[in-house]
């Protein structure tokens, strides 16, 4: 079956074990996603699926003719993201649910972050700042970035200022708390990147 799924991030709240302990959760709405493609090896390289999620609100002819080969006639998939395959047992427009997670087991959770814009070096790097004190003008700022003769540059990669957030990011070891089919929700412990309603690809480790 598929190694992953498709979501959207509904938001936080948390439960209670039985002696009263609080467990921060995300409430991610997970599938149902269909396979769109299999990759092979012979054909592709790599071994692999397609999954589709969502449905398209003005989707073009190829898509459409891309969603008909896996029985989703005349409509078409808002989201296509690739998943590593673990069974070749895989038909074409199969239906993958929440099924394939399980409480208690650990996945990796991959959406965009919030964007914070232009963000200084203090807020996006955690730098201490200069003094508050004694007449200092500039106590947010980076402060002296390099020497002027030697080396005369600035090392790429260097930590300054800069467009801060929405970025690809990658939690890993998650616990699957708790799933829920009947609502088609699955509980996280602990935070996930990006907005609620973000888009999250969940796989397992």
């Amino acid at each position: 079956m598929s190694n992953g799924l498709i979501g959207k991030k509904l938001g936080m709240t948390r439960l209670f074990h039985s002696e009263g302990t609080s467990i921060p959760v995300t409430v991610i709405e997970a599938g149902p996603a269909r396979i769109a493609q299999i990759k092979t090896k012979e054909t592709d390289g790599y071994e692999a699926i397609q999954l589709g999620y969502g449905q398209k609100k003005h989707p073009t002819k190829p898509e459409l003719g891309h969603a008909s080969k896996a029985d989703y006639v005349g409509k078409s998939f808002k989201i296509l993201k690739e998943f590593k395959a673990r069974s070749k047992d895989l038909v074409l427009g199969q239906v993958v649910s929440l099924d394939i997670f399980t409480p208690g087991e650990k996945i990796s959770v991959t959406g965009t972050s919030k964007g914070r814009g232009f963000g200084g070096v203090m807020k996006r790097h955690g730098f201490g700042g200069g003094r508050a004190t004694h007449g200092c003008l500039t106590p947010r700022s980076a402060g002296s970035i390099g020497c002027a003769a030697d080396p005369s540059r600035v090392f790429p990669g260097k930590k300054m200022a800069g467009h801060y957030g929405a970025s690809k990011v990658t939690v890993k070891n998650l616990e699957v708390v708790d799933v829920r089919p009947e609502y088609g929700v699955i509980l996280v412990k602990g935070a996930v990147p990006g907005p609620n309603g973000g888009l999250v690809l969940m796989r397992k480790n």
